[in-house]
């Protein structure tokens, strides 16, 4: 039985988001994954410590202190290891990514599928764009280099407009889900509500990035800004075209999320040179990927697809659009 009902369903359409508190269960469903980056914020520590990228391991901090005192002196790096994605660009065989059992069976949660069926029907495909967001406290990282700077916020846009235009009549769902307490002062989610209602925005180059990362310029984002407060568990849904940022972290340890979208079946990615997979079919349940193994592998094979045959940006709007000046 699902945690969504009519109500909820008037309100994502009026709003463009929807936060449903608990709907997945710290223990049962998000302690596994935590246990899973234990051993691979070990194996990423001592990766760089060997490439003598950092200093020590900082074995003798907690998860979230050490992940961001290593965040911080390996310039950012420490985040490849985490994510479950590979970046835009600079790809090679030792590029690290986590694709992880624990990271599987959460996209595989029967709770999370249920509330997803709510939104986009039976037949739910996993869409390859997902990120772990371990957001490192804010605090001097303009000293430890650009990409930690990008990594402290997330900047105003609409998840349609990271996606490729093929994408664009695809019915995909964004799925924020907390890992650990967000509220306003370590960095929270904040959304625009009914901004999905005005269509894709101008999104200009972000000069803080040492990459095409690009935002929608402040004044097209509206007055009207929620602070989403989280504690593990609870899940926010997105309309593609909600506007949505977050505040930096200014505490002294993470502010830690997972970023998953879905799409129906047969619909476009917007990411054709990442692996997607069936995580629900209800018609077809031998359609559905059940083997996580059989998902790492997918993601091995596109890395060395796109070593052999990089891909084109998927960034839409040129840095020199008038809309930006």
């Amino acid at each position: 039985m699902t945690a969504i009902d009519n109500a909820d369903m008037k309100r994502f359409e009026a709003d463009g988001y929807l936060l449903v508190r608990g709907l997945l269960d710290p223990k049962a469903d998000l302690a596994p994954l935590l246990m899973e980056y234990s051993e691979v914020l070990d194996r990423a520590a001592a990766d760089l410590v060997e490439r003598g990228r950092i200093a020590s391991a900082y074995a003798d901090l907690p998860f979230g202190r050490r992940a961001a005192r290593i965040i911080e002196e390996s310039s950012g790096e420490l985040h490849k290891y985490l994510d479950i994605s590979l970046p835009q660009k600079g790809v090679t065989e030792n590029t690290p990514m986590h694709c992880g059992p624990a990271v599987f069976q959460l996209l595989r949660n029967a709770r999370l599928l249920d509330a997803v069926e709510c939104f986009i029907g039976p037949r739910i495909t996993s869409n390859p764009t997902q990120h772990t967001r371990v957001k490192p406290p804010a605090r001097h990282l303009e000293d430890h280099g650009t990409i930690v700077a990008e990594m402290a916020t997330t900047v105003w846009h609409q998840d349609q407009g990271t996606v490729t235009q093929d994408a664009d009549k695809t019915d995909m769902l964004t799925v924020w889900i907390a890992v650990t307490n967000a509220n306003r002062h370590n960095g929270c989610l904040l959304v625009a509500p009914g901004s999905h209602k005005n269509g894709l925005a101008l999104h200009c180059h972000d000069n803080r990035a040492n990459y095409s990362r690009q935002a929608i310029p402040d004044r097209l984002v509206g007055d009207t800004r929620v602070a989403l407060e989280t504690q593990p568990g609870d899940v926010v849904f997105l309309n593609k075209l909600t506007m949505h940022a977050s505040l930096p972290n200014q505490s002294d340890d993470i502010r830690w999320s997972l970023d998953l979208r879905y799409n129906p079946t047969g619909q476009a990615t917007g990411r054709p040179w990442f692996p997607d997979f069936v995580a629900r079919d209800r018609a077809a349940p031998e359609s559905e990927l059940r083997d996580p193994r059989a998902w790492a592998g997918l993601w091995q094979a596109a890395r060395q697809r796109i070593i052999d045959s990089p891909p084109n940006s998927f960034q839409r709007w040129s840095e020199d659009d008038p809309g930006c000046a």
